[in-house]
């Protein structure tokens, strides 16, 4: 937060702001109410446990309450989720470009330990309180389940006041695909087979034949990204929409047929891919996002810092990653920058 007040100086002329954690929302809307930038969500609790450990030893792996009791303790009270869904709906009513983010899922996070009294006090000047400073991970993970559950509400809840979603996922793309796909099952775009747009082109001629070359593909693609072989539309329009109209996987660390599910023709929803440089060329991982960007349609890509630090280093990054994605898609650097712009105002705005 100690960062903000540079928002104004900065050569980028419009940010999407996100918290990664729900005592964080208030802090953003602070920044938007300030700034006019947008407004974010992130998980906690639902369930009727019966108390603060048994939740803990229910969602957490391995189980806290067999090791070390005093971790559970030392966390936050859980909360109902319907309660928290109901204080991001408010915010979201109250800034009506605020976008829903950053959800989604993630394997590798573990929870840090708590602040010892020495950490507590020696804690630096300008950090926003809350978060890891140098405490040691535990060896305590959020079960994928418990967090699929969390995303699905927050989805559903995107849905249904119609805003786009930036989505975080690490070490569960499978995972995420089908929590995501789940929310927009049976609303699939129809796929017509070549046999059919044939027939719509030439006056619709009677081909009593039809092999299953030609047979009508199901809206959902497979793991690999194929469509797959079914009879009927597969849309019934009956059920609420229940998915976001726009959603950005941010930071994207999928391989190319990974993506391909994600931009079928019958997906509902409008899918963008984020790159950061920060994320995306480190560890040796350029030669793979590079591959993926080149298999991006235009109109899908977006540059993200992915810093917790605004003004001038912030600035830097989105400038180097706009110079790179211009240079992987052969763009020239005003084109690109065009583009990406573009991209943005219509995933954020629609």
């Amino acid at each position: 937060m100690a960062s903000i007040a540079s928002i104004p100086a900065m050569k980028a002329r419009a940010l999407t702001v996100m918290a990664t954690r729900s005592q964080d929302q208030e802090l953003v809307c602070e920044v938007a109410s300030k700034y006019g930038v947008h407004d974010v969500s992130n998980p906690t609790y639902d369930g009727t446990s019966a108390g603060k450990i048994a939740h803990y030893d229910q969602v957490l792996a391995p189980t806290p309450s067999s090791k070390d009791v005093s971790f559970s303790n030392g966390l936050c009270d859980p909360r109902p989720l319907s309660e928290f869904l109901e204080e991001t709906r408010r915010r979201l009513e109250k800034f009506p470009l605020a976008l829903v983010g950053e959800i989604g899922l993630d394997k590798a996070f573990r929870l840090p330990t708590a602040l010892t009294s020495t950490e507590g006090t020696n804690r630096e000047e300008g950090l926003t309180p809350g978060g890891r400073e140098g405490r040691r991970l535990s060896p305590y993970r959020v079960q994928i389940t418990h967090q699929a559950t969390i995303l699905q509400a927050q989805l559903e809840l995107a849905g249904r006041m119609e805003r786009p979603v930036s989505v975080h996922g690490v070490q569960a793309h499978g995972v995420l695909y089908d929590t995501i796909a789940g929310c927009w099952k049976g609303h699939e775009r129809e796929v017509l087979s070549r046999r059919q747009k044939h027939q719509i082109a030439t006056g619709a001629e009677d081909f009593s034949d039809d092999t299953d070359e030609d047979s009508e593909y199901d809206a959902t693609p497979d793991r690999k990204g194929n469509p797959q072989k079914v009879a009927g539309d597969g849309n019934t329009g009956t059920k609420p929409q229940l998915f976001p109209p726009r959603i950005c996987l941010h930071s994207y660390s999928g391989h190319v047929e990974q993506l391909k599910m994600y931009i079928h023709p019958s997906v509902p929803s409008k899918v963008y891919f984020s790159f950061s440089v920060a994320v995306n060329w480190g560890a040796g991982g350029g030669e793979k996002t590079e591959e993926v960007i080149r298999a991006i349609p235009d109109d899908r890509l977006l540059v993200e810092s992915d810093l917790h630090t605004a003004g001038e280093q912030m600035d830097s990054s989105l400038e180097e990653v706009c110079r790179k994605m211009c240079e992987i898609k052969g763009w020239g650097l005003r084109e690109g920058v065009e583009i990406l712009g573009r991209n943005w105002r219509d995933f954020v705005l629609g």
